[in-house]
């Protein structure tokens, strides 16, 4: 795995402020956030990376590995419990290391250490390392999306059920803890994330919480106004149309959009955009009526 430079992803240097950090994020995010960029596999690409490194740095401790041991931080742990042990052999003591090599070095001695070399001998094999991460990508249409679901998945071999929360967003990526590799030498399982993949719907656009649809309206309803009935993600509603409606009109129905990630209850707005259809077919009478109509 090729070492990545969170600081680098996100544009910015190691001296940043959380808010420095947080700042980046959402202009990135925004940025290459797959609803804006549907058919861009580069972008997808970006928005993951993004997220992965406000995730680390974003957490104080976890940037304070990844400042120290660049790209092996997730075994900073095995590292410093080994060391202390003092279990190696005496041509590695007092050695000393640090993020500034940016895994390269640091990465062969690591391998070394935990059983590449002969002088490792036996005490290496008491050293635990945790497991490898998986990853994996979830395809869902905007209705599964749109509900709190179980789904079965098959990792390995082994089949894992787990609960997909309503909200979940284009590109976001859950950890399911302790469902990727196996440990080492008795060392914990990795963990298994999974991104989402949530395709476009006939009927609505999904912009963050808030969906946006449009509607076909009848001329003579758009004239002189009265009540259609539209479909939301959540069935059926009737909607009242204001006389002398024009074309390309909005009208918003709150908290009939999408709902918010883990937040029960609480849903984004519908917006409606009308599209005023023009009737074909008339008869001699209904033109005459026309012509009326416009020279009065």
């Amino acid at each position: 795995m090729n070492f990545i430079d969170y600081y680098k992803v996100l544009g910015i240097d190691k001296t940043a402020s959380q808010a420095d950090i947080k700042k980046a994020y959402r202009k990135l995010a925004r940025k290459y956030h797959p609803d804006l960029n549907p058919k861009d596999k580069e972008a997808n690409r970006n928005f993951q990376q993004i997220n992965e490194a406000n995730e680390v740095l974003s957490d104080p401790e976890k940037r304070k590995k990844f400042d120290q041991y660049g790209k092996d931080w997730q075994h900073a742990e095995e590292f410093e419990k080994a060391e202390q042990n003092q279990q190696y052999s005496s041509n590695y003591r007092g050695q000393r290391f640090s993020g500034e090599q940016g895994g390269g070095d640091f990465s062969e001695f690591f391998a070394s250490m935990f059983g590449g070399s002969q002088g490792a001998g036996r005490n290496t094999r008491q050293v635990k390392f945790r497991g490898e991460d998986y990853n994996a990508e979830l395809q869902l249409d905007l209705i599964e999306a749109y509900k709190s679901h179980k789904k079965t998945l098959t990792v390995n071999g082994k089949s894992i059920r787990i609960t997909i929360p309503a909200g979940i967003e284009n590109g976001q990526t859950i950890k399911i803890h302790g469902h990727g590799g196996p440990g080492v030498n008795g060392g914990p399982n990795g963990d298994l994330y999974i991104s989402f993949s949530i395709g476009d719907h006939s009927l609505f656009k999904r912009f963050g919480n808030n969906l946006y649809a449009t509607v076909d309206l009848d001329l003579y309803i758009a004239v002189l106004g009265g009540e259609i009935t539209i479909e939301t993600l959540n069935g059926k509603v009737k909607l009242k149309v204001k006389p002398e409606t024009q074309n390309g009109s909005k009208v918003k129905l709150k908290g009939k959009g999408f709902p918010l990630y883990k937040s029960e209850g609480q849903f984004g707005d519908l917006f409606i955009s009308y599209m005023i259809k023009i009737p074909t077919q008339l008869t001699d009478k209904q033109k005459e009526l026309f012509t009326e109509l416009s020279e009065s």
